[in-house]
């Protein structure tokens, strides 16, 4: 085979199993931090501090400032987080995508593959699931170094041609050159942390002297800078589509990593000087991969240091570019919180879920006030039209949702108590969509009434509301319950569903007394009863949920970020 051709090989090779081994360790990685990744998330809602440490955090166990970055500006777009919390995240993430760089500057090589089988075996043989995540940590940290052997060893021919040391020393001489070239390498690649190590593998190659870097640092400088502005492009990329805080909050990634880059390149031969003081000594070869990981970390960390103080400016910078408000477009049919991008990340797409879930909440109770106001009005009434109005809301919405916790579920990152808390979110879906069924069905039995052209006595139609003012508060008392995880408001429900079946008994009594009285038509006692037969069931679905609070099951919530459960307020005024 041409030699050629073994090189672009091994290099497409090596570079397929770092970022298999890469991805393969951030998912087990997130799976044996489990609950533990709720808490890191919880400092997103607190101060800026807190805010660049959760995201350095972060993007320490997803192994990818790209993947933070998706997160944040979903987040944002759900309205869940500020811009100026987003921007302080950004800026940490940029600090934890460093780490990767640190861990490839370690000379592990005799160590890959005993490392290798140590995590096959915990993985393969270990019972509990946190012995088999920790394994395929080992096992998918062992297969990323491995990658990283196999791109190193097929450069070495590359470190010996003419032409390609030429070039290298154009890079060297010329910056601008070198950012290009790492911000299209990391474009392509999608990994700022591929990019750099393979930047660290090629770097480790000695030059024609034997002893230097075929490269050097201050030629490595460039391409890293480069490479900090290509990882940006992904964040630009999933804010397509999203809410102008959501661009804002990519443009101040791609900004952070921009002005930097235009700082450092004009400083690169005392920033190289500084890099070497602060680094292992020895021959250039062997400490240049260590080099270069500290050169990116200092890079980040002090522009996150300048930056932080300056988030306000940052986000008039932003706001600047980016005009105006989002335009509200009325009924939302579309869920609000809900974001595709996120599915990866457990955790996050978990909260999401609970905020969309309550937000279904909040429909569900306004479309009980709006049967209430629907009821003894014609079907071409508007009071008519803003019930089935809301029906139609709350089915769509229960659909998407049990659709992304569907795609939750089939992206295979849950942990076992993850599986369980996002079946109870599924359940209690469920059983909103029951009540609203129970709904679609007094529609029915309401339209036979008015097709029949009869209608309610004022004492039947009091009794109605009566039986729907109780399903409101189950439904409210149930959904607390869920959301605070509280067993004294799920005693509640079941105290009170004992009222309204009381209730459905009372006033069945008091319509046949009316019948025999003459007060009502008997051809209304079936639908009567229907349309309380039905609000009864919907009071069981109400129990239903709650029972979830006392099998521990309820919302995933962030700290500060999970709000009360109430009917949304630019909800109600829009519908």
């Amino acid at each position: 085979m041409n030699e050629n051709v073994k090189v672009v090989f091994g290099l497409i090779g090596g570079l397929a199993l770092f970022l298999y081994g890469m991805n393969s360790m951030s998912d087990a990685l997130q799976k044996a931090a489990g609950e533990k990744m709720k808490k890191i998330l919880e400092f997103l809602t607190k101060n800026p501090i807190m805010g660049a440490l959760a995201g350095a955090l972060v993007t320490a166990v997803l192994q990818s400032s790209s993947a933070t970055t998706v997160m944040v500006i979903g987040f944002v777009s759900a309205g869940l987080m500020s811009l100026p919390q987003a921007i302080s995240v950004i800026f940490g993430a940029n600090i934890g995508t460093t780490m990767t760089a640190q861990l490839m500057a370690f000379k592990i090589s005799d160590y890959i593959y005993p490392l290798i089988f140590i995590g096959f075996m915990l993985n393969f043989l270990g019972k509990k699931e946190k012995v088999k995540n920790i394994g395929m940590v080992i096992f998918s940290f062992g297969l990323l170094f491995e990658g990283i052997e196999i791109m190193g060893s097929v450069m070495k021919p590359l470190a010996g041609s003419p032409i390609f040391v030429d070039l290298m020393g154009k890079v060297s001489s010329v910056p601008v050159l070198g950012v290009v070239l790492g911000a299209v390498m990391t474009l392509v690649v999608q990994s700022s942390s591929a990019t750099i190590a393979v930047l660290q593998s090629f770097a480790s190659q000695a030059g024609p002297d034997g002893v230097s870097s075929v490269i050097g640092l201050t030629g490595a400088i460039p391409i890293l800078l480069g490479d900090n502005i290509g990882t940006t492009i992904t964040a630009l990329l999933a804010s397509i589509g999203q809410s102008k805080d959501a661009k804002r909050t990519a443009i101040a990634h791609s900004f952070f990593n921009i002005t930097g880059t235009c700082v450092f390149i004009w400083i690169i031969p005392w920033f190289a000087q500084f890099i070497r003081y602060i680094s292992p000594k020895g021959n250039e070869i062997d400490v240049i991969s260590r080099q270069i990981a500290n050169a990116h970390t200092t890079f980040n960390v002090v522009c996150t240091l300048v930056w932080l103080p300056l988030i306000p400016i940052m986000v008039k910078i932003v706001t600047t570019i980016i005009r105006g408000e989002d335009k509200n477009t009325g009924v939302v049919y579309e869920p609000k919180y809900l974001d595709n991008k996120v599915i990866d990340q457990p955790v996050a797409a978990m909260y999401l879920v609970s905020q969309e879930l309550e937000n279904l909440a909040g429909f569900a109770v306004h479309m009980l006030n709006s049967l209430k106001g629907s009821l003894n009005q014609k079907k071409t009434s508007a009071a008519y039209e803003k019930f089935k109005n809301q029906l139609d809301i709350v089915q769509h919405l229960q659909e998407e949702i049990t659709d992304y916790i569907t795609k939750l579920f089939s992206s295979g990152n849950l942990t076992e108590l993850q599986s369980e808390q996002t079946a109870g979110l599924l359940y209690v879906t469920n059983n909103i969509e029951r009540i609203a069924d129970r709904c679609q069905d007094i529609d029915s039995i309401w339209m036979k009434i008015q097709d029949d052209g009869m209608s309610f006595s004022e004492e039947a139609g009091k009794e109605i509301e009566n039986c729907i003012d109780v399903l409101l508060s189950l439904l409210r008392q149930a959904m607390t319950a869920v959301k605070q995880g509280s067993e004294e408001e799920a005693e509640l429900v079941f105290k009170n569903k004992k009222k309204l079946h009381k209730a459905e008994k009372k006033f069945n009594k008091a319509h046949l007394n009316r019948v025999k009285n003459q007060k009502c038509d008997p051809a209304m006692t079936g639908y009567f009863s229907g349309i309380l037969y039905n609000l009864d069931r919907a009071a069981d679905n109400c129990v239903s949920i709650a029972e979830e609070a006392l099998d521990n099951q309820g919302y995933v919530k962030l700290g500060e970020a999970a709000r009360n459960f109430a009917t949304p307020s630019a909800v109600v005024e829009a519908v």
